[in-house]
């Protein structure tokens, strides 16, 4: 059964080809990227002559009610954002019984390919500089009751060395007075984990492993004590961080107090 739903969805999933064109407006470019839900699209609004991009609802997921609130939701919460970090809601429309929405189209490569790619590397003190600016994004969320809880090298897309925030499929966003307050920590504490990563990530970007054995990080890496603090209060290794705020503190404090070479 599971083969034949892998089967039929590579059937009926096929991406959109170049020169379609959507809403008697949006010309398709190229695929951007599929997703277990989405694909996303590069287009030219011919009506205003720019590009932007579509995403669209998987065909076989268009029946799913869980797959289609989960669409929902994401525009819900494009709609409420506003912050030239992230890109802009357009519109959304149907064609043919598949639903689509469109957003700004940002130019840049996304972290990975960065790194992967173009060999692009942090030291100490600018891994902790870009996990600052990434999480005065993430302040902008949390301060609108929104938790991306998909925060991934993938989904961070760099613009003149500033960090653009894509993909909100899996972002949740809360009514305080109707979710206990440890349902809203355990979202706080999955965005503050997923920054953990990513910082570790980029700290990684400049390691050398002198040995064939894998060994933990903290044995790895060469780090000041603090940025060892803060690692650990975003992996819930010490205690937990609590509010977004106290680890921009930590790391604005950091990044002050040390003789960076």
């Amino acid at each position: 059964m599971r083969s034949f739903r892998k089967f039929y969805q590579l059937i009926v999933d096929i991406p959109l080809k170049k020169s379609v064109v959507l809403n008697y407006r949006y010309e398709v470019k190229a695929v951007i990227g599929t997703g277990s839900y989405g694909i996303v699209y590069h287009c030219n609004d011919l009506k205003m002559n720019e590009n932007i991009v579509i995403k669209q609802l998987r065909k076989s997921k268009r029946r799913s009610k869980k797959e289609l609130k989960q669409f929902e939701n994401e525009i819900s919460i494009l709609r409420m954002l506003n912050h030239r970090n992230i890109p802009k809601f357009h519109e959304k429309f149907s064609q043919d019984g598949n639903v689509y929405f469109v957003m700004d189209f940002i130019e840049g490569d996304n972290l990975e390919d960065h790194i992967f790619l173009n060999q692009l590397t942090f030291n100490e003190k600018e891994s902790l500089y870009f996990l600052y600016k990434l999480v005065d994004l993430v302040c902008y969320l949390h301060e609108h009751d929104i938790f991306h809880q998909d925060l991934r090298i993938p989904n961070i897309l760099l613009k003149n060395h500033q960090p653009i925030l894509i993909d909100f499929g899996l972002s949740k966003m809360i009514n305080s007075d109707n979710l206990a307050k440890e349902s809203i920590l355990q979202l706080k504490r999955q965005d503050f984990y997923d920054l953990g990563e990513i910082l570790l990530y980029v700290l990684y970007t400049t390691y050398a492993s002198k040995s064939k054995k894998a060994l933990p990080w903290t044995e790895e890496l060469s780090l000041e004590k603090e940025t060892v603090h803060i690692l650990k209060r975003l992996l819930s290794i010490q205690e937990p961080y609590s509010d977004i705020k106290e680890i921009s503190m930590d790391l604005q404090a950091v990044l002050k107090s040390k003789n960076w070479n």
